[in-house]
């Protein structure tokens, strides 16, 4: 049951595949429209809406001559090729038929670990929002080279909250929330149906995917929780196909689990966000322990003279990882110098900081999830 206490404007929807396929694992237009009407309503209401959308594969799979979901990376790229651009048509034509539009954006990690395309993202999106158009959202399946996803569409769900200040992020599958063990195995498992904060015993709590269809379990959903709670973004999971539960979940009724900040918990902003979940540290920095009691207890900047060992090479402005004495990690941060600069000890300590606070994330703050 989602409390409704901040007022909700923007959401932002995800969706999996299992829950948009048949029983034979294609798109079931019959979801597809039982979904879009439900986004229309919310729509009708007055709430910007922007949705992560898969089942891309799932659209496009047959038409490229596979009798079978395809296991091979290239033939899910060349199916995704085929089927986002169906998918496509299909959210636009629903959404037209009552008299909206619909946009597409297709992202890569690289899009977000890229600052000013992560900030051009931010301004295109917040257009498109602000003039009532619904961005549909996905992976740019057909040139990821690494793998095939972010690690789901969650965790991208969680990070386009992040990016256009969303004030709630909406995980639909086909399981109708989090519970304290697997309901499958047992049958007095109970739906937790607020949650504070991620402890370990509801991380341990989470089973793997129960679909052959989608990517991602409950686990990745947790770590996608955690991504918009560290943010200050309210989340909730539910069951995709539950008559109206989009509008349910906005109103704070609807049933699933919901997951809320505590009031007083640690938020991060923008720019924290990029730092944390995007930037792709470019080097590490070894701290000692007055630079922790500074940087971390006292919440203060971190001077040239705190950093024992640099490694790597980055230059001025680069994000690094900050460890402790022992190597483990505590943070990330922006450094302002270069690793020459730091290791032949030419940075002015007296002018400017190695690291400053506004520019620092502490992973023990906020129980992250690990940081990019």
């Amino acid at each position: 049951m989602l409390i409704k206490e901040k007022q909700i404007k923007r959401v932002v929807i995800k969706i999996g595949s299992s829950s948009l396929t048949s029983m034979h694992g294609e798109i079931s237009r019959k979801k597809l429209e039982k979904f879009a009407e439900q986004i229309v309503e919310l729509k009708d209401a007055g709430y910007e809406t922007a949705v992560v959308s898969s089942g891309a594969v799932a659209a496009g799979y047959r038409k490229l001559g596979c009798l079978d979901r395809p296991s091979s990376l290239p033939e899910k790229q060349a199916a995704a090729s085929i089927g986002q651009g169906l998918l496509m048509e299909s959210y636009s034509e629903l959404f037209l038929s009552h008299g909206y539009v619909a946009s597409q954006i297709l992202i890569t990690r690289s899009d977000f670990s890229d600052e000013k395309r992560y900030g051009n993202m931010h301004n295109t999106m917040n257009v498109l929002l602000e003039r009532g158009i619904i961005p549909i959202i996905n992976e740019n399946d057909t040139v990821t080279v690494d793998r095939l996803r972010f690690g789901d569409n969650d965790t991208l769900a969680a990070k386009v909250a992040g990016l256009i200040d969303a004030d709630l992020l909406i995980i639909l599958s086909d399981i109708d929330g989090l519970y304290d063990s697997n309901p499958n195995d047992n049958p007095d498992a109970c739906l937790l149906e607020r949650v504070h904060s991620i402890t370990p015993e509801i991380e341990a709590a989470a089973g793997g995917s129960g679909s052959d269809v989608g990517t991602g379990g409950m686990k990745s959903k947790i770590q996608a929780v955690k991504i918009a709670m560290a943010a200050g973004i309210d989340s909730f999971l539910g069951k995709a196909g539950t008559e109206h539960i989009l509008m349910e979940a906005v109103e704070g009724r609807a049933k699933g689990t919901c997951f809320k900040p505590e009031p007083d918990a640690f938020n991060l902003d923008n720019q924290k966000q990029w730092i944390a979940f995007h930037s792709g540290p470019e080097g590490k920095v070894t701290i000692s322990s007055d630079g922790i009691e500074a940087i971390v207890d006292h919440q203060e900047n971190l001077y040239c003279y705190d950093i024992q060992e640099v490694k790597g090479r980055f230059m001025d402005g680069a994000v690094v990882r900050i460890l402790d004495e022992e190597g483990k990690e505590i943070g990330l941060g922006r450094i302002n110098y270069s690793n020459e600069q730091l290791s032949e000890n030419t940075a002015d300590e007296e002018l400017e900081p190695a690291i400053a606070q506004e520019t620092f994330v502490c992973s023990r703050d906020f129980n992250l999830p690990a940081l990019v």
